[in-house]
C-alpha cells in the first residue's frame, strides 16, 4: 500500500472510531452500530489482511451514506425498510472486516426485477493518489503563526483590496492634470515674457514694476508646481506597487487549490455509473494548482454536467464496450493545466464512443436551433459544436439526467462568464474531450480602452489580439459585408456602434470623407472560440488594469455588456462582453431568423393516470399552460381513446391497472397511424431497469415523480410537440 494511502487508511479510521465513541456517548446506538464493523474494515485495511477493491469501496461508500442519513434523521423518521437494509450492511461489513471483500454489494431488493442479461454496475475509485482528508474545521487544531479568518471577511478583503485599483488609477489621472497645468503655466510664461518685452520699449514705469512683480510670483509658481508633480509623481509610483503588492498578496489569500472542487467528484461519478449500469475510472491531474476560489465556485455546476455528459452520453455500457473492442470499464480524465500567469486549461476527456454529427445535426434541426439546409452546409466542427445551443441533445429518451439540452448551454454560459471559452473534439470510437480555458482570477484585468461615438469602452485584453490602423481604400465589400485583409487572411470589418446599436451621429460615408485618403481608420481585431472579427472604433485610448463591477440582479444579463468600471477620471466605462459582441457582428450584417416556438394553444393533450389526484394535478397544470387536455383512467382507456381521437401528446403513468404505460407506448408504437405519437411517461418507478425499459418501449421521455418539476414537464412538451 503506498505511504499516502496507508495514511489516508489511519486517518478514517481513526475518524471512524472517533464517530462510534460519540454516537455512543450520546445513546445513538444506530449510528454506532454502523460505526463499529466499518472500523473493523478499516483495520483490515491497515493490516494488509484485506484488499482494497472497486466492490470493497462501494460498500464503504453505502455504509458513509447510511450514517449520513442516521445523523439527519430521528428514530420516529426511520422507515422499517431502512432499518432492514442497515442490519444487511452490518452483516456484510462484519463479512468484509474479518475476510476477503465480498464478492458483490448486496443492493436492498428492488421493487422491479432486473433486465435479464443487465450488468451489475461498477465504479473504480480515482486513479490518482488521494490526498489525506484533515480533521473537521471545528476540531482541526490550528499551526502555530496561523490565525482562522472567515471566507465572508477574507471575500469583504479582497474587494476592498481590489477597489484600490480605482484609487492607484485616479492617482494617475491626478498627475496628468497635474502636468497638464505645468504646461499651461510654462506656456503662459513665454507669453508674459513677450508682453514684458512690449511694455519696456513703451517706458511706462507703472508696467515695468508690474511685469517684474508678475514674473517673480509666476516663478514661484511654477517652482512650486513642479515640486508638487515631482512629489505626486513619486506618491503615484509608490502607491501603485503598494497597491499592485497587495492586491497580489490578497488574490493569493483567496487562492483555493483545485483539490476542493474535485474532492466530490469520485463520488458523483460512482453513483452516476452505478445507476446506468456503467464501469467509469476516474483519473484527475493537477489537482494541487491553485485558482481564485470564487471561480472554483462557479465551476461547480459546469463540472457536474460535464461529468455526467461524459458517463451519460459518452462511456457505453460494458457489453457494447465489449463489441467495440474496448475494455469493459471506460475512463474519464480530468486535468488542470496552466496556459500562462492569468489562464488555466481545463481538460475533461472520455473514451467512449464520440459524438456523432449527424444525429448532432438532426437534434439541432429538431430543436429548430437553425434550417435544415443551413445544418447540412456546416463542417464536422462547427456541427458537433452545436450541442453547446440550448436545447440541442442526441438522447433518445428525456430523463430526470439528460436529454433536455441544457447541460452542456450551462457549461458555455458559465464559461463565457467568467471570461473563458469551451471548445469540443471528439473522434468516432475514440473519445470526446472538452477544453475550457478560463482566468485564474477574477474581478482585475487588463482592458483596452477605446473610444466609439463620443463613448468610453472597455475591451478584454485576453480576446483583443491586436490593434491595427489601416487606410479607408484597404476596406473591400464582399457580399455586402466589409472586410479587410490581415496576414494574408480576410476577415470582417463591423463598426463597435453598429454592433452596440449606437446611434451615430454621422452617416458613414461622411465619416469615411471626414477622414480623408491620407488618414487611417483604428481598428481592433478580437478573437474568441476560434473566430476573429475586426472592428472599427473612432479611436485607442490606452491599456491598463481596471476593476469590473456587475450591474447587480437588476440587471442580471444585459446583451455585449459584462459590467462596468470606473476610470481615474470618475467617469464610468462600460466592460463588452467579447462573445456577445460576436454575436451582434453577425447579427449587424445579416440578421438572424428567430426560432419560432409552438403556441400551447389547440394542442391536445391525453393525461392516463390511475390516481385521481394526480390526474387532477396534471391536467391544471397542462391546462394553465393553454393546452386542450382529456383523460383517461388506466392504459386501456387511454389507447380506446387515443385510437378513436386526434392527439398531440400522451402523458402517462406507468404502474395501472388493465394496461401499464409500458404496455401502453408498445402499442402506441405498433399501431402505423400512432407511432409517431410522442409519449412522456411520468412514473415513481426509478430504477435504471425502469429508465431501459422507457427506452426499449419507445417513450420520448420519462420523468421519476419524485424529481417532478411543472416546469420541467412543460418544458419537455413543448420540445416534443
Amino acid at each position: 500500500m503506498p505511504e499516502r494511502a496507508a495514511v489516508l487508511v489511519e486517518t478514517v479510521f481513526r475518524e471512524a472510531h472517533s464517530l462510534k465513541g460519540a454516537a455512543r456517548s450520546v445513546n445513538l446506538k444506530d449510528i454506532e452500530s454502523v460505526c463499529q464493523p466499518m472500523e473493523g474494515v478499516f483495520s483490515a485495511l491497515k493490516r494488509r489482511s484485506v484488499a482494497l477493491t472497486p466492490t470493497l469501496c462501494d460498500l464503504l461508500h453505502r455504509a458513509t451514506d447510511a450514517v449520513t442519513r442516521l445523523v439527519s434523521s430521528t428514530d420516529a423518521e426511520c422507515a422499517p425498510e431502512d432499518r432492514e437494509s442497515d442490519r444487511e450492511l452490518i452483516r456484510q461489513l462484519g463479512q468484509a472486516s474479518a475476510g476477503p471483500a465480498p464478492v458483490a454489494p448486496a443492493e436492498p431488493a428492488p421493487a422491479v426485477s432486473p433486465l435479464p442479461g443487465s450488468a451489475a454496475p461498477a465504479t473504480f475509485p480515482p486513479a490518482q493518489e488521494p490526498a489525506a482528508p484533515r480533521p473537521p474545521a471545528d476540531t482541526q487544531p490550528l499551526p502555530a503563526g496561523t490565525v482562522r479568518i472567515p471566507v465572508a471577511r477574507l471575500d469583504s478583503l479582497l474587494m476592498q483590496a481590489e477597489e484600490m485599483v480605482s484609487v492607484k488609477a485616479a492617482a494617475g489621472e491626478r498627475l496628468v492634470d497635474l502636468q497638464e497645468i505645468s504646461r499651461a503655466l510654462a506656456s503662459w510664461k513665454a507669453e508674459s515674457t513677450q508682453w514684458k518685452e512690449r511694455l519696456f520699449e513703451a517706458g511706462t514705469p507703472q508696467a515695468n514694476e508690474w511685469q517684474a512683480w508678475n514674473e517673480a510670483h509666476s516663478n514661484a509658481l511654477e517652482s512650486r508646481v513642479a515640486a508638487v508633480a515631482q512629489a505626486l509623481d513619486r506618491d503615484q509610483r509608490a502607491t501603485r506597487r503598494m497597491v499592485d503588492d497587495h492586491l497580489e498578496a490578497m488574490r493569493g489569500a483567496a487562492m483555493l487549490p483545485v483539490a476542493t472542487l474535485v474532492e466530490a467528484f469520485p463520488r458523483i461519478v460512482r453513483d452516476l455509473a452505478r445507476d446506468r449500469g456503467k464501469e467509469v475510472e476516474l483519473v484527475m491531474r493537477g489537482t494541487d494548482m491553485e485558482i481564485d476560489k470564487r471561480i472554483l465556485e462557479e465551476l461547480k455546476d459546469p463540472f457536474v454536467h460535464l461529468l455526467r455528459n461524459c458517463v451519460d452520453h459518452g462511456i457505453g455500457k460494458p457489453a457494447e464496450r465489449a463489441g467495440r473492442g474496448k475494455s469493459p470499464g471506460g475512463t474519464i480524465t480530468v486535468s488542470f493545466n496552466a496556459k500562462d500567469d492569468r489562464r488555466v486549461e481545463i481538460i475533461v476527456s472520455d473514451d467512449g464512443e464520440g459524438i456523432d454529427p449527424d444525429r448532432v445535426r438532426a437534434a439541432a434541426v429538431k430543436a429548430g436551433v437553425l434550417p435544415r439546409e443551413a445544418a447540412e452546409s456546416l463542417d464536422e466542427q462547427a456541427t458537433v459544436s452545436l450541442i453547446f445551443q440550448s436545447g440541442v441533445s442526441t438522447s433518445s429518451i428525456i430523463t430526470d439526467l439528460s436529454g433536455r439540452g441544457l447541460g452542456l448551454a450551462i457549461v458555455r454560459e458559465k464559461a463565457e462568464k467568467l471570461g473563458g471559452v469551451v471548445s469540443v473534439e471528439t473522434r468516432t470510437d475514440v473519445g470526446t474531450t472538452f477544453r475550457l480555458l478560463l482566468p485564474m482570477t477574477l474581478a482585475t484585468f487588463r482592458g483596452v480602452l477605446v473610444r466609439e461615438e463620443e463613448q468610453t469602452f472597455v475591451l478584454p485584453t485576453l480576446n483583443v489580439e491586436r490593434v491595427i490602423r489601416v487606410k479607408p481604400e484597404a476596406i473591400k465589400t464582399v457580399e455586402n459585408r466589409e472586410t479587410i485583409e490581415v496576414e494574408g487572411r480576410v476577415l470582417p470589418l463591423v463598426k463597435l456602434g453598429d454592433a452596440l446599436g449606437l446611434p451615430s451621429r454621422r452617416s458613414r460615408a461622411a465619416r469615411v470623407l471626414s477622414a480623408g485618403p491620407a488618414d487611417y481608420l483604428a481598428v481592433a481585431i478580437l478573437s474568441f472560440a476560434n473566430q476573429r472579427t475586426a472592428f472599427r472604433v473612432d479611436g485607442i485610448i490606452d491599456e491598463r488594469q481596471v476593476m469590473v463591477k456587475t450591474f447587480g440582479p437588476q440587471l442580471r444579463r444585459v446583451r455585449n455588456f459584462a459590467g462596468t468600471t470606473v476610470l481615474g477620471s470618475g467617469r464610468l466605462a462600460p466592460v463588452l462582453n467579447v462573445p456577445d459582441l460576436m454575436k451582434s457582428a453577425l447579427r449587424s450584417a445579416a440578421p438572424a431568423r428567430a426560432a419560432e416556438e409552438t403556441p400551447a394553444t389547440g394542442r391536445r393533450l391525453l393525461v392516463a393516470e390511475d390516481s385521481i389526484t394526480a390526474r387532477t394535478l396534471l391536467r391544471s397544470i397542462l391546462e394553465t399552460a393553454g393546452y386542450r387536455v382529456a383523460t383517461a383512467v388506466d392504459g386501456a382507456d387511454a389507447f380506446a381513446q387515443v385510437r378513436d381521437g386526434n392527439f398531440d401528446l400522451v402523458v402517462s403513468d406507468v404502474d395501472m391497472p388493465r394496461m401499464s404505460g409500458f404496455e401502453l407506448t408498445e402499442k402506441i408504437r405498433g399501431d402505423k397511424r400512432l407511432s409517431g405519437l410522442p409519449v412522456v411517461l411520468v412514473t415513481a418507478l426509478e430504477s435504471r431497469e425502469d429508465r431501459e425499459r422507457g427506452v426499449d418501449v419507445g417513450a420520448n421521455a420519462y420523468i421519476v415523480k419524485s424529481s417532478f418539476d411543472r416546469s420541467n414537464l412543460l418544458e419537455v412538451i413543448r420540445r416534443l410537440i
